[in-house]
């Protein structure tokens, strides 16, 4: 299905584990597009009560300053659905779903919204005015902003007031050939559900995986085509 308008876009806006870590990559090289980062979350090992992926991003990227839900960034929330037709219920993360059409690139203004070769999508603070056109377009809501000064920063990710933020899926990690924190503490300290990968590697679990099993990207019907798949919804 083709992608949406801007304006369409708008307007609708509303585990097996990783048996091998990314490769790294070398200082000044360029991402590449050989690459095509992404995730999958299988829900039926995703408890209700289980926020250790929400917590570790948390402390991850230093968003810990102000405990205010309502204005505080948040990278990683968890949320509840259910099917109307049979009572099913499930619990999921939901973050920056990375899309290979990103809508939030679409309608920035200065280009301050990218994505990366590699897929990863992200936003630079320095060219951000905090017009908040891109989280207007976000259907996932995936994008805070930061409405006061920040503290306690962590020094690969720094945060200023004003302007737009998000998950970065770890870029940081990642270009070091580590895996996301919240896919990290979920394999040790919860039940795996999460697990991280090259999509564009024939070789690789995550590619496996969506090769051979259903997976379900959330609202594919925007043709967004979003870099984040999850199993039993």
């Amino acid at each position: 299905m083709n992608a949406l308008s801007r304006r369409q876009v708008i307007l609708t806006s509303g585990a097996i584990l990783m048996v091998a870590p990314a490769q790294a990559r070398s200082p000044g090289q360029p991402a590449s597009a050989r690459q095509r980062w992404g995730l999958l979350i299988d829900t039926a090992k995703c408890a209700p009560d289980c926020n250790v992926c929400v917590e570790s991003c948390k402390a991850e990227m230093g968003l810990s300053g102000h405990d205010r839900p309502l204005t505080d960034a948040q990278y990683l929330r968890k949320i509840n659905v259910k099917d109307p037709a049979t009572g099913a219920s499930h619990s999921l993360p939901v973050m920056c779903q990375h899309c290979a059409k990103p809508a939030c690139v679409d309608v920035c203004p200065t280009g301050a919204s990218f994505k990366r070769a590699d897929g990863i999508v992200l936003v630079d603070r320095h060219i951000c005015i905090g017009c908040r056109y891109c989280m207007m377009a976000c259907p996932y809501k995936a994008r805070s902003f930061a409405h006061e000064e920040q503290t306690d920063q962590q020094p690969h990710l720094p945060r200023g007031k004003g302007t737009v933020e998000g998950c970065t899926l770890c870029v940081h990690r990642v270009d070091q050939g580590l895996e996301p924190a919240c896919v990290e503490s979920c394999k040790a300290k919860a039940k795996g559900a999460m697990l991280f990968g090259d999509l564009n590697d024939p070789e690789s679990d995550i590619a496996k995986r969506v090769a051979r099993e259903a997976t379900t990207r959330i609202r594919a019907d925007l043709g967004l085509e979003p870099g984040v798949r999850y199993q039993g919804i």
